[in-house]
C-alpha cells in the first residue's frame, strides 16, 4: 500500500493556459478523498496524471518514496473505476472477478475463495453465475470495484464520478457498499464527483477545486462550518452559505443599518461579508438580548424541511426551517449567534484572533 504525493505537479495546454495549477499534494494510505468541484476545475486531469493516463507537463507524482511519472498504468499497480461500468459481457460475475487473479497467475484453488469473499462484500453473491449483461448498471458498477478490491497489490483506487449513470434511488445503497467496502479493504481511494452530498457522505478529506486550483482541503465539517472562501460556502451546502453586507466602524457592526454583536476576529474598517448558514439561523422572542428583527417573504417546501426567504434590512438571506417547527408570523425575530458567523474580506475568510 502507498502513500501518493504529487510534488509540484501541474499540467498546461500551451504556455500558461492550465487545467491543473503546480500543487504539492499528499494523499495518506488507508482514507478516502473526494475531489470535488465543476466541470473543467481539473478534477479528472489530476486522477488520470495520479493513474498514468496522462504524463503532467510538469512536476513528479510518487508513490511512497518511488518516482512513477514516467511509469505506466499497468506497473503502477492501481484499481480504477470510470463513470461508465467496464466488464466483460460475456462472462460471468465470477469469471470477471476472477481474471484479474487469472491474469496474475493465482492458483486455482486461491481463486475461489477470494472471489466469493469479495462478492459477499458487495452483495454479489447470488449472481456469481449470471453473465455480466444481465446486470443492472449498479451491479455492473459493482463488478468494476470488485476487480480492484479482488487483488492484494492494490496501491489505490480511483473513482471517476462513479454514480453519474446510476439510478437516483440506487446511489445512496451503492454508495454504502463503496464505503463498507473501503472499510474492510483499508486501500486509498480517490473520488472524483461533481456531487457535493457524495463527496460529504463518503470522504474523510475533501479537496474543493476551482479553475485548476484547490481552494480548500479538510474534513466535510471543516468545509461546512468554516469555509475558507465565498465560493467553498457557496458550492457546499444545500442552499449555500448566505453571504451579507456588513459595516464596521470604530467598535460597532451593522447589518441592513442594525446593530449586530462584535466578533472575536479582528476585522478591518469598511464593507465585510457576513456568512452564516441557513441551518444556523433560528427563530427566537423579540425579547431575547441577542435578537435580529426580520421579515417572512416566501416559503419553499422541501418536504422534511422549509426554506424561508427573509429579509434582514434590506438583505436578503435563506433559513432552513425542520418541518416539525412552526413557522411564525410574517413580522418575526432571528437569534443572532455570532459563534456561527464566519467574516469574509475580498472573499477570503478572516481567522486572526482579536
Amino acid at each position: 500500500m502507498s502513500q501518493i504525493r504529487l510534488s509540484r505537479v501541474g499540467h498546461s495546454y500551451g504556455e500558461n493556459v492550465y487545467a491543473l495549477m503546480p500543487a504539492d499534494l499528499v494523499f495518506e494510505h488507508g482514507k478516502t478523498y473526494a475531489l470535488l468541484g465543476p466541470s473543467g476545475c481539473g478534477k479528472t486531469t489530476m486522477l488520470n496524471i495520479i493513474s498514468g493516463l496522462l504524463q503532467p507537463s510538469e512536476g513528479k507524482v510518487f508513490f511512497d518514496d518511488r518516482d512513477v511519472t514516467q511509469i505506466p498504468t499497468a506497473q503502477r499497480n492501481i484499481a480504477q473505476v470510470f463513470q461508465f461500468p467496464v466488464v466483460y459481457q460475456s462472462k460471468t460475475v465470477f469469471e470477471n472477478l476472477a481474471f484479474p487473479l487469472q491474469c496474475r497467475k493465482w492458483e486455482r484453488s486461491r481463486i475461489r475463495p477470494r472471489v466469493e469473499q469479495v462478492a459477499e462484500m458487495l452483495g454479489l453473491t447470488s449472481r456469481l453465475g449470471l453473465a455480466a449483461r444481465a446486470l443492472t448498471a449498479d451491479e455492473k458498477q459493482l463488478i468494476s470495484l470488485g476487480r480492484g478490491l479482488v487483488r492484494d497489490d492494490v496501491a489505490s483506487i480511483l473513482m471517476d464520478e462513479p454514480l453519474t449513470v446510476i439510478d437516483p434511488q440506487m446511489k445512496f445503497e451503492l454508495r454504502r457498499k463503496i464505503k463498507q467496502a473501503h472499510v474492510h479493504a483499508r486501500q486509498t481511494v480517490i473520488y472524483v464527483t461533481h456531487d457535493q452530498n457524495e463527496a460529504m457522505s463518503f470522504a474523510d478529506e475533501i479537496l474543493v477545486m476551482m479553475d485548476g486550483r484547490i481552494v480548500q482541503r479538510g474534513t466535510p465539517e471543516d468545509l461546512f462550518e468554516r469555509p475558507a472562501n465565498t465560493y467553498v460556502g457557496n458550492f457546499i451546502g444545500s442552499p449555500g452559505m448566505n453571504f451579507l453586507p456588513i459595516r464596521r466602524e470604530a467598535e460597532k457592526l451593522t447589518l441592513g443599518g442594525l446593530p449586530l454583536p462584535y466578533p472575536p476576529v479582528r476585522l478591518p474598517k469598511g464593507e465585510i461579508t457576513l456568512g452564516v448558514r441557513p441551518e444556523n439561523l433560528s427563530f427566537t422572542s423579540d425579547t431575547d438580548p441577542d435578537s435580529f428583527p426580520t421579515t417572512i417573504l416566501s416559503i419553499e417546501d422541501h418536504g422534511s424541511v422549509r426554506i424561508l426567504e427573509l429579509a434582514l434590512g434590506d438583505a436578503r438571506a435563506r433559513m432552513k426551517l425542520p418541518r416539525e417547527k412552526a413557522v411564525p408570523p410574517g413580522n418575526t425575530t432571528l437569534a443572532v449567534r455570532a459563534t456561527r458567523f464566519c467574516y469574509y474580506v475580498n472573499g477570503e475568510l478572516v481567522v486572526e484572533p482579536s
